[in-house]
This record gives C-alpha cells, structure tokens and sequence, in this order.
C-alpha cells in the first residue's frame, strides 16, 4: 500500500527515527573510585543473560565449586592482580585427575560419569591402571631393589641410592629416573627445614686443598638406656672427608683428647697443619695449646657461627641422623662398637657426590693434590 503523505513528513519522520536518545548528564555526576569486593561476583546465581546462563550449566564451574566451597570468583581484568593465596595450581596430569575424580566420587557422592565430566578426564582412562600397577611394570626388579635399599638405609636419598646401584651393583641406570621411581615408590626422606644465616668469618681462612691440610673437630652427645651421657668425638679430613678420630665415652677431658689425637696422628700421616675447631672448654685448654705449640696451628672458629666449621657439622649430623637416632644403647660398650663400624662403613662404603661419587677412602688412595701455601696467619 503506497503512502499518500508527502515527501516532506517522511523525510520528518526518518530523521525522527535516527535521531539517538539521550541519557541523563554525566558531566557533574560525581565518580567514585571502584570498590574491592567488586571483584567477585557470582557467575551462577540469578544469571541475566543467555551468555551467563550458558556459563552457569558448564561442569567447569562446578569443580572450582567443589575445589573452593565458594562462589565464582570471575575473572580478572587486565592490570589486575589476585591477592597472596587466591592461586590454585591446575589439575593437568592424569594422576592428579584420578585422585580428584576419587575425591569427588568418594567424598561428594557423585557418580563416577558426571565427576569424569567435571574434571575433564575419560571414563576408560580413569579405569585404565598405570603401567607401574601392573605385572607388566619393565621397572618391577629396579623398584624391589630401591625398597630393599631403603629399608636398609633409610635415611638415604635417591642419590646415594643411584650411586649403590650404579658403582656397587654395576646397574647401569639414568640418575633422573631413579629419582621418579623413588618418588612414586614414597621413598623420599623428609627433613626439618632449616633456617638460612649469611655470616662472615672473622679468621683467616685456610683451604682444604690436598689431604693432611685441615682436620676439623667436635663433639657430639648421646645418652644410654639409663640416662647416662655419652660423649662422641670425631675428626675429618676436610679434602678427602675421611673420618679420623672415633672416641665414645661419659665423658672426655682435654688429656683424653690429646691421647686420642696422638693415635691418631700416628695411624693417617699426620699431624695437619691446621686443626679446626670450636671455642669449647677442651679446645681452648693450655693442655692442648702446649701439644700443638709448634707443629700444628689452631683455627678456632668465631662463637656462634658452626656453619664455619660445615665438614665436620655435616658429618656429625650424618652420624646422628643415621646412627644415633636409629639406636639406643643398653652400654657405653655397645655405642662404641656400633659408632665405629659407622665411622669404618662411612670411610669404605660411603659414595660421596663431591668426590665423583668415590668412598673416602678410594678418593684419598689416589690422591695427588699438593698444598698451595697461601699468605695467612696461623697460631
């Protein structure tokens, strides 16, 4: 049907129809700056249009609803941060899907098709077992003979179980994948953290290069079934680590310790040319000045710092990590004997990563390093 009006109201009413709507002034509104908790809005309650609808039905956002108890959080714009703790890592290996998917079955009471869904995991691969669950494991033989070593030592990590089978069993085996077994195996050995100190020393320092150099020693602190103390005292060498000094008794006075010495010097070469120690009662003695005037400087650490004195530290807390706490001692006879074959086993059996995965005492029998005397003081 034609429209009988003239040109002039049409054009009228199309420049009506373009004409845009006007809002009200924003120009004097006042802005307000925006608030935190804006950040989280709910995605799934009360959704206002198709797109967040959509987004409500998603099996995504009912795992991050079983992962947090929560709400939503959307997601950040661009140049915003989340605050400390808002991250959580992704489940993207298929071990950590089969334990969220167990998770949700077990604890949430889903079915077993709808958690496959929510975590993004197929149902045959779910059911599917790991090869290392299954008498077809290559790797079967390899992880018997790491629990065998582990129940024999364990306090022991994955390298020195590598360098018993590698130099020991002649088992030729790539080191990082000894380290995967030991972890799915639940082999690791758990350790207190410790705090790191930055310190300087305040002596001079005289470096361990060739055997004969520098002998670090200290004390240690037992006690027998009765309550009764039980003094160690050990001795290495700071370039070969060889153990040089075994002394178990109530107590150790500075005579004893020169005795003990002396045998010592006598039976590995010595004496060095450097004795390391702390500032205890027996080091600091004029007994022990008056035998090493002369033939044997003193290098006493400065009190409070034993990280300076690291070798002898390491030792003494190899010694009660895999000794000492794993025995109690009915005797003062019994610790001896027992601390010596663990000082003997340490010598000849011990593979040590900084010696090229040698024993200290293949590392020192073939030993040709000759000291550097350096200018420094020594008492």
């Amino acid at each position: 049907m034609l429209d009988d009006r003239p040109a002039t109201a049409l054009l009228d009413r199309d420049l009506h129809r373009r004409r845009p709507r006007r809002g009200p002034n924003l120009a004097n509104v006042r802005r307000h700056p925006p608030d935190p908790t804006d950040r989280l809005v709910p995605q799934i309650d009360n959704p206002r249009s198709r797109y967040q609808r959509k987004r409500s039905e998603n099996p995504g956002i009912l795992l991050n609803l079983c992962k947090s108890g929560q709400t939503v959080a959307r997601r950040c714009r661009v140049g915003e941060g989340r605050a400390a703790g808002d991250r959580q890592g992704k489940i993207l290996s298929p071990t950590a899907k089969r334990a969220a998917i167990t998770m949700l079955t077990g604890t949430m009471q889903m079915s077993e098709r709808f958690a496959c869904k929510v975590v993004g995991l197929s149902r045959s691969v779910y059911r599917r077992l790991p090869l290392a669950q299954t008498p077809d494991d290559p790797d079967a033989d390899l992880r018997a003979e790491l629990r065998r070593y582990a129940r024999k030592h364990p306090r022991h990590g994955f390298r020195r179980a590598w360098a018993w089978l590698r130099y020991d069993q002649g088992i030729e085996v790539n080191k990082k994948k000894i380290h995967r077994l030991w972890k799915e195996e639940g082999l690791q050995v758990r350790r207190a953290p410790r705090r790191k100190r930055a310190g300087l020393s305040s002596v001079p320092i005289v470096d361990a290069d060739a055997p004969n150099v520098v002998w670090a020693l200290d004390f240690q602190f037992d006690s027998t079934v009765d309550g009764k103390t039980v003094k160690i005292a050990s001795m290495v060498d700071e370039h070969t680590r060889m153990s040089l000094l075994n002394i178990v008794d109530r107590s150790i006075t500075a005579d004893r310790l020169i005795e003990g010495l002396e045998k010592a010097f006598a039976m590995w070469g010595g004496p060095p040319l450097v004795l390391r120690m702390d500032n205890g009662p027996e080091f600091i003695s004029e007994a022990l000045r008056d035998f090493c005037a002369g033939s044997v400087g003193m290098s006493y650490i400065p009190p409070g710092t034993p990280w300076n004195n690291g070798f002898i530290e390491s030792f003494n807390n190899r010694l009660r990590d895999e000794c000492l706490n794993r025995n109690y001692w009915p005797t003062l006879l019994e610790a001896r004997v027992v601390i010596e074959d663990f000082k003997d086993d340490h010598n000849h059996r011990h593979r040590h990563s900084a010696l090229g995965y040698r024993t200290p005492a293949e590392y020192a029998a073939g030993c040709t390093h000759r000291h550097q005397p350096v200018a420094c003081e020594i008492d």
